[in-house]
């Protein structure tokens, strides 16, 4: 599972985006990690790229999560 693109929009205070990031860790798969409380191009980028304006948003391979949502993240990981 080594393979996908993960990218985790998130912020250090949102519990949803610790689990989410623990979710990744758990089952091995790497993840970029943005703050979007302190980078502000990424803030923009995370909106823009999903319409959201909540964390977490995650980014697998192009397609767009927003919440912590294991079984959909389990099935574009797969």
């Amino acid at each position: 599972m080594s393979d996908h693109n993960v990218t985790v929009y998130s912020t250090p205070t949102c519990p949803y985006c610790t689990m989410s990031k623990n979710f990744f860790d758990s089952i091995g798969v790497k993840y970029k990690d943005v703050d979007v409380s302190v980078d502000q191009a990424a803030a923009i980028e995370m909106v823009q790229k999903s319409g959201q304006m909540g964390v977490p948003v995650i980014d697998i391979d192009g397609k767009m999560v927003v919440g912590y949502q294991p079984a959909v993240f389990k099935q574009l990981l797969n």
